[in-house]
């Protein structure tokens, strides 16, 4: 009976919203959250309801209140103000329009791409696709450079490169049914980081969010990074 009892309660539980896990790829540690894009609420953050920048995790937890982030992670580049850089989408309002020229910085190493949300999907998008097929996206982030297109390497990425930063980003299946946002634990190289989200993630596109600012909240590994406020935000509510 007790065994019986158990089971039940187990059965009973509620299923995780993310699954977050460290893991090591080639000598180098990261932490992944992966998230069911068709069940979980997965949206962007940028601004709260007064128009100020929200800018924090507990920012966030304040102005879902009383739901709570389940995972949280920065996902965009921006300006000194934390306008975002590129095209922003949030609840069906774009704030930015998509930005398809090269140009300086990480951002401008095209191809560069952009997050794809719906009620039920999230797809990393390369730029010039996106503007082609004018998918109807909920939420949309644009960075760059894209690290993985169609299952293949961005061009300009070297192997052996010296260029080692903490670097995050997101991974999503070609269904667009599963998201994954991952983070280096220590500094590594674009290569690397491409093929961690390609060849042990099997994210056969995914994009690059920043290496300068790099911090994610996994309640469910005790994380939260702290830092200088961002702007664009992904994050699960529950």
């Amino acid at each position: 009976m007790r065994a019986l009892l158990a089971g039940l309660l187990l059965a009973a539980s509620p299923a995780a919203a993310v699954t977050c896990e460290d893991i090591t790829f080639e000598g180098t540690s990261f932490t992944a959250c992966t998230v069911d894009a068709t069940t979980e609420d997965l949206r962007l953050f940028h601004r709260d309801a007064a128009g100020e920048v929200l800018g924090t995790f507990s920012n966030i937890e304040t102005a879902i209140a009383p739901r709570t982030l389940a995972f949280g992670m920065n996902a965009g580049m921006y300006h000194e103000d934390r306008r975002a850089v590129g095209l922003y989408i949030q609840d069906g309002v774009q704030t930015a329009g998509i930005v398809t020229s090269d140009g300086p910085g990480n951002f401008g190493l095209l191809p560069n791409g952009l997050l794809c949300l719906t009620d039920d999907s999230a797809r990393v998008i390369e730029s010039l696709a996106y503007v082609a097929t004018e998918p109807d996206c909920r939420d949309a982030s644009q960075s760059g450079p894209m690290l993985v297109i169609d299952g293949a390497l961005h061009p300009d990425f070297i192997p052996n490169s010296d260029s080692l930063n903490i670097r995050n980003g997101v991974g999503t299946s070609g269904d667009g049914t599963r998201a994954v946002f991952a983070i280096a634990n220590q500094p590594v190289n674009f290569h690397t980081f491409a093929r961690f989200f390609r060849d042990r993630m099997e994210t056969p596109d995914a994009l690059y969010f920043d290496g300068r600012v790099s911090r994610m909240l996994a309640p469910q590994l005790g994380r939260n990074d702290f830092g200088l406020p961002m702007g664009p935000m992904v994050g699960v509510v529950e």
